[in-house]
């Protein structure tokens, strides 16, 4: 049995829609860069694998992405109803920062392509179901790497997003209470 504010204990979120997190929040991320760079969605991998798939070739252009710190605001908001149904709300405010890694011969291409096309309202309808707003986009910084005595060519571009996470709990509101307030009225 799930514990209320009448019962002690912990409170777990009650019928709350989760946010995206995780490998689903990656997938959405994944999509946004496919449609907005047009690279094949193969091309366009998540940061971090359970099991790291062989890097194209240095001829192959691609990208990864990936969430590297979310910021959550101090003191989120605690929102009570007032009906005493005990599903009050709480939402907080969280600043994402992805980060994308464009790799091969047009790298610096796709990540210009990437931050320009960010800034285009319809290319960030995907993200708008998932409250998800973008901040702003960095600039492109060059960061090639040395693999088996070869430069390849790479351009990371740093971009921040903000959403409001709600969850609701079994919080419930006091209703009444059998005391009679008495103020001293002097005239």
């Amino acid at each position: 049995m799930a514990n209320d504010s009448s019962t002690g204990g912990y409170i777990l979120p009650a019928g709350s829609p989760a946010p995206l997190e995780d490998a689903a929040l990656d997938a959405l991320f994944q999509q946004v860069v496919v449609g907005v760079t047009g690279l094949p969605g193969a091309m366009v991998r998540p940061r971090w694998q359970p099991t790291a798939p062989k890097q194209p070739e240095p001829s192959v252009n691609w990208c990864a992405i990936g969430v590297t710190h979310i910021d959550p605001d101090d003191y989120p908001v605690e929102v009570h109803d007032g009906t005493g149904n005990g599903q009050d709300d709480y939402a907080v405010h969280e600043a994402l920062l992805v980060l994308a890694s464009f790799y091969g011969p047009n790298a610096m291409s796709f990540c210009k392509v990437m931050r320009d096309g960010l800034y285009i309202a319809q290319n960030r309808e995907a993200l708008t179901p998932q409250g998800i707003t973008l901040t702003d986009v960095g600039k492109p910084v060059a960061a090639p790497e040395l693999v088996n005595q070869q430069w390849i060519r790479r351009y990371d571009v740093e971009i921040r997003f903000r959403r409001k996470v709600e969850r609701t709990y079994p919080i419930l509101n006091i209703l009444s209470a059998p005391f009679e307030i008495d103020t001293d009225t002097h005239a």
